[in-house]
Order: C-alpha cells, then structure tokens, then sequence
C-alpha cells in the first residue's frame, strides 16, 4: 500500500488536494536530501478533509525549488482516496491518525502495517523530529499537542503555538508513535482552507529545519500555556442528533463551538435532549471510565454542565461528531519546577 519516493512527483507542488490521486498512487513516503542529514518527518492528510499541510509543504518547497533544503525532509502524504471525496476518511476506511499502533488494536489490518513501515524507514533514518499537521471543523485557535512533556517537545510546540494540548488519548495517533524516536508535535491549524492557517503551518515546517538542534533548557513558563486532556465526549450510535432540530434525541445548540478553549462554568447550556433520550452523551476518562455523570446533567430536557470545564475541538459537523467525537474535555496543567 505504501509508495516510498527519492523525489516529488511532477505537478505535486501545483496540485489540489482532491487531485492528489493524479500524481500519487496513494499513501507515499517523499524523501527529500538536506544540508543536514537527520529528516525532519511531516504527515499530512492523514484525515482527506484536512488540507492546510499539503498547500504549507507545497509553500515551503516551493520557496526551495532552486536551493537545498536547510535539513532533510521526509514528507508523509496519507488519505488520498479521502481527500479525493474531501472528507475525513471514507465510509469502508480506518481513521489513518489511529493506527499507528500495533498495541492498542487487537485486529491487525494493512493500515496498520503500512503505518508500522514507515516508523520502521524513520527509525533507520534517525528521525530528527516529527511534525504532523491537521485542521479543525469548529472554531478553534492555532495550538500543538504533545504526547510527552520533555523540553524538547515543548521546545517544538511553542515554535508553533504557545497553546499546548498534553494527551495521551485517543492511542494510536501519529505523534504517539514517533514521540518514542523524537520530539513529536500535532500542531492544529484552524479549519480548512484559511490562509493564516496555511501561512502558519508553512512557517513552523521552515522554522523546524533550520533548527540544529533543541535547547536544553526547559521552556520559559510565560511562553506556555499548558493544558492536559482528560476526558473524551462522544455520541452514542443510537442517538440521533442535530444542529438546531428539536425533534432529535440530541439537538445542539447552534453556536456550540464558540466555546471551544473557553472555560464553562456549571450550569452552561449545550444542548436539548429528548424526554426519552437517558444516555445522550458518554464521556470516558483515559482509564476507559464513565465520567458523564460528572460533567454533564440533564436538567429538565436540557443538557448543562456540571463542573469548571474546557472543551477542545466542538463541531457542527455532524459527520465528524459520527466518526471522531463531540469533543476532548481539558484541565489547564502546571508543571513542576
């Protein structure tokens, strides 16, 4: 499944995210030579909607067409066929930023061998850092999430953001798997299609291969504002749900992702539940326990929050909420000195 290229397709620079599949044949591992030699490893695409990474790569490389670049790059191009239909991943497809793993899914499928490939080729290149860039649905600032607290992770972070997201689930993501070889960032851009994310996204990848090496200092504590997923909201299958439609089991406000990286107080109001809808929500701590009842009540066929809470991610799109989640639920976390 895995297409390994020394070089970049022709037309690759031009191209369109939904004509992606005219110049690859699908997921693609691009080595390109640098002055240095270490690569610095970039996914993108890993969801087919999500396309800020493809236009920031084709900026960065198109500045670089007629000189070498700073550091080698080894550039990850993922859900083609997704983004072919411009959606996140199609109906008969794993989610590409979940299967990085070999341990945390007891079925073994191609994707997630083909994801095993490419750690394996990045091992063996020793993989300087990693840098996996996605967009939002909702309405969200510019941040990183890390899967590990070390400084240089930090360091790589706030290079792009000084919002940072600390999680350690969902498992299986992409910075997961490389945060073993190197510092590793997810670095969320906005949604799809807006210039300053694209703009952003390209002058982090061009910051990150000029960079020699990291600093072993820990980052300034003004320059960081940390905060550590704890929980994961979801949908239940069974219940129907919608934008604004009160004859759904679940019916969301309409501006529910205007509260995204704003701290609720109790009381909030998310949304209208059905008289005979008992479970409109699930939420799951990262010990896999149910933590509904602690954030969220149902008060008189309106769904309030219980606690101090801060959502990441909230949509309006329904298919997302389908195949992803509602939203991560954050705490704001203080390191240690």
């Amino acid at each position: 499944m895995l297409t390994e290229l020394d070089y970049l397709p022709d037309g690759f620079l031009q191209v369109e995210a939904t004509e992606l599949h005219t110049v690859l044949p699908g997921p693609t591992l691009i080595h390109l030579s640098g002055r240095r030699e270490a690569p610095l490893f970039v996914s993108i695409l890993l969801h087919g909607n999500e396309d800020t990474g493809l236009k920031a790569i084709q900026a960065v490389l198109q500045k670089y067409q007629n000189q070498k670049l700073p550091r080698a790059l080894s550039l990850y191009v993922g859900n083609v066929s997704a983004a072919r239909a411009r959606v996140r991943r199609l109906e008969n497809q794993l989610d590409y930023n979940r299967v990085w793993s070999l341990d945390t899914n007891p079925v073994i499928t191609d994707e997630h061998r083909m994801m095993q490939q490419v750690i394996d080729i990045m091992t063996q290149r020793n993989v300087f850092a990693s840098i996996d860039i996605h967009n939002n649905t909702g309405l969200n600032p510019h941040y990183a999430c890390v899967n590990r607290l070390g400084d240089a992770f930090l360091h790589l972070a706030t290079m792009f953001s000084r919002i940072v997201v600390y999680f350690t689930h969902p498992k299986g993501v992409q910075s997961e798997a490389f945060a073993r070889l190197c510092p590793a960032v997810t670095v969320e851009c906005g949604k799809p299609g807006g210039a300053g994310g694209i703009e952003h996204a390209a002058g982090f990848v061009e910051g990150a291969l000029h960079l020699s090496a990291f600093p072993a200092h820990p980052v300034a504590s003004q320059d960081l504002e940390l905060y550590q997923s704890v929980a994961v909201v979801t949908v239940p299958e069974a219940v129907s749900l919608s934008i604004g439609d009160p004859a759904t089991d679940l019916c969301l406000i309409e501006n529910i992702d205007y509260y995204n990286f704003r701290l609720l107080d109790p009381g909030t109001h998310l949304a209208v539940v059905a008289p005979d809808c008992t479970e409109p929500l699930r939420v799951r701590n990262g010990l896999g326990c149910d933590m509904s009842a602690h954030y969220f009540e149902n008060r008189d066929g309106n769904l309030l929050t219980r606690q101090q809470v801060m959502p990441a991610m909230l949509t309006r799109d329904i298919r997302i909420i389908r195949q992803d989640c509602l939203c991560y639920l954050m705490e704001r976390l203080n390191r240690k000195p």
